[in-house]
């Protein structure tokens, strides 16, 4: 369990900190909005993800939220990270940006593995 316990905590603060923390510190920079902009997003629809982001990334380091709310976390991430590659794809062609979103994709995976390991072992 001690290995699972340091992937769980290893690929969730690495979720934490690219989905969190950096959209947090980094969404209002002119670099940012040119990023939604040139994949033709509306500049609001960055502000709304980023409050989205935030508030997930700090639902899944809270160890007292569980159950559902914590799937819906996973599921919203996942959809993050599936539409940002396809988003990428679309505009800038297949290259290292389409498939960035996916190796984040993994750590989630990861992730979420380890949580349900954990969540099924009365013994943490």
């Amino acid at each position: 369990m001690k290995k699972t316990k340091i992937l769980f905590w290893t690929t969730t603060i690495i979720i934490f900190l690219m989905e969190g923390v950096m959209p947090a510190l980094t969404s209002q920079t002119e670099l940012a909005k040119q990023g939604i902009s040139h994949l033709q997003y509306p500049l609001y629809f960055a502000n709304a993800l980023v409050i989205f982001k935030v508030l997930g990334a700090i639902a899944l380091i809270l160890p007292m939220i569980k159950g559902r709310y914590k799937e819906w976390v996973y599921a919203g991430f996942a959809f993050d990270f599936i539409f940002a590659s396809i988003s990428h794809g679309a505009i800038d062609g297949i290259n290292f940006q389409t498939f960035f979103p996916l190796i984040f994709l993994g750590l989630l995976a990861i992730s979420y593995i380890c949580y349900h390991k954990l969540q099924s072992n009365p013994i943490n």
